[in-house]
């Protein structure tokens, strides 16, 4: 991934707010304070800064969703430049962080669908687990636990993942993502994807049922894919 550099940002310099101004108007203790306060000034070196923080976490984030190198590539690039220049309209009403995830989360979104609208998907409702009135799975749960500890099993394990992760939906495979390989909080994945914060439990509980669900039938030898349906929207 090509480094993105100052030379993008506009030439305006717009009032600075100090990081201790940014945590009086917010109540927030932003870590990220000094490098809003570099992006506003144009610092020399404050593109480099915010790559140097972000490319890592931005990548994955972007790669997950798309589940697409290249894409998440160019939404990634795309996410710094637009972050550059947009750095003015960031008020601190939440974390710095949460503001940039948002803009790699949306790019990343908007190229999923753009690539799956040439597809038809599964709804979700189709394939998680069936509940009973309790809310106790109503079919009998497969233990597969002997094949996860069996090393010889990891790399089919790991493409079944995968597998599992490209049927999801765009919006139900960032929420997974968010959750539990950033360990972002529902607060923050709420923020991001603006949801409530019940929704983007819900989300990501959803997503969780069925990748394990997915990985219940590769280990055990079986699959229940249906007839092929739109995705929930």
């Amino acid at each position: 991934m090509h480094a993105v550099t100052p030379r993008h940002a506009a030439s305006t310099t717009p009032p600075v707010m100090s990081a201790r101004g940014l945590q009086k108007q917010t109540g927030r203790d932003d870590r990220d304070g000094p490098l809003v306060e570099a992006l506003r000034r144009r610092d020399a070196d404050a593109a480099e800064r915010l790559v140097t923080t972000y490319q890592s976490r931005a990548y994955r984030l972007a790669v997950g969703i798309t589940a697409n190198a290249e894409d998440a590539e160019e939404v990634v690039q795309d996410a710094f430049l637009s972050a550059i220049r947009k750095i003015d309209t960031f008020r601190g009403e939440s974390a710095f962080g949460s503001w940039f995830y948002r803009i790699v989360a949306n790019a990343a979104l908007q190229t999923a669908r753009r690539r799956q609208g040439r597809r038809i998907d599964i709804a979700l409702e189709e394939v998680l687990p069936a509940f009973d009135g309790d809310g106790r799975h109503a079919a009998a749960v497969v233990d597969w636990s002997a094949a996860v500890d069996d090393p010889s099993r990891h790399i089919e394990i790991r493409l079944a993942v995968r597998s599992a992760l490209d049927e999801l939906p765009p919006h139900y495979r960032a929420a997974l993502i968010m959750r539990d390989v950033e360990n972002l909080s529902c607060a923050e994945i709420a923020e991001v994807l603006h949801l409530s914060v019940g929704g983007a439990k819900t989300r990501a509980h959803r997503a969780r049922l069925f990748i394990r669900k997915r990985l219940a039938e590769s280990l055990s030898g079986r699959s229940s894919l249906g007839p092929a349906v739109e995705s929930p929207d």
